[in-house]
């Protein structure tokens, strides 16, 4: 079916979002069309709005309404200890668990040479930089253990050492509740490496 300039426009905007395909972009682009004139208006705003008013943090790259952002200027965060992650979705999954308090070091991206990403391509050399203007005593890498994250961890690793910084990683391995028949090698491997005593 051929669509109207004005839908085929909207159809493919959509598809430009990340793992929206032309049916769902379709879906999308009709309920968009079926919204009230005021909720569309809304919808509208809150992407222009939240385009104008987010900006990266100058100190960690995280994506904030202000700069230095929140973490970063808050005393009570542990200056001494910074987790490193790919992006802010990263950031914002580990602060919703509450459990650490310290600074953190978005990457924004991890290198990939089948994509042309290479290491002068995203935020190595702030990390670096801020590792010789601060007091940091440790850095822990919390990023996916894909092929692109293991081996940006891995170049992170052979430069932050040198610094006489302790680096650590997050650990892999099994989900709470999951059944271990069920588990595929990769992730049982991952969690028996990453065990600790009890």
């Amino acid at each position: 079916m051929i669509y109207p300039k004005e839908i085929a426009a909207l159809i493919e905007q959509f598809q430009k979002f990340p793992s929206v395909g032309p049916k769902s972009a379709q879906r999308m682009a009709f309920f968009t069309l079926k919204m009230s004139d005021d909720d569309v208006e809304k919808f509208a705003s809150a992407i222009i709005e939240a385009k104008r008013n987010t900006r990266t943090c100058e100190v960690c790259f995280n994506l904030s309404a202000s700069s230095p952002c929140e973490i970063c200027s808050s005393n009570g965060r542990d200056k001494s200890t910074i987790c490193v992650v790919s992006d802010s979705k990263d950031l914002i999954a580990i602060e919703k668990t509450n459990e650490y308090k310290g600074q953190y070091h978005v990457l924004q991206g991890l290198i990939s040479p089948i994509d042309g990403i290479g290491a002068d391509d995203i935020r190595i050399k702030e990390l670096l930089q801020r590792l010789t203007n601060e007091e940091v005593k440790e850095v822990i890498i919390a990023l996916s253990p894909s092929v692109e994250g293991e081996a940006t961890s891995l170049y992170l690793t052979k430069l932050i050492k040198p610094f006489g910084i302790k680096v650590s990683r997050i650990a892999f391995g099994l989900p709470v509740g999951a059944d271990l028949e069920y588990a595929d090698e990769i992730t049982i491997a991952k969690a028996i490496e990453g065990r600790h005593e009890i």
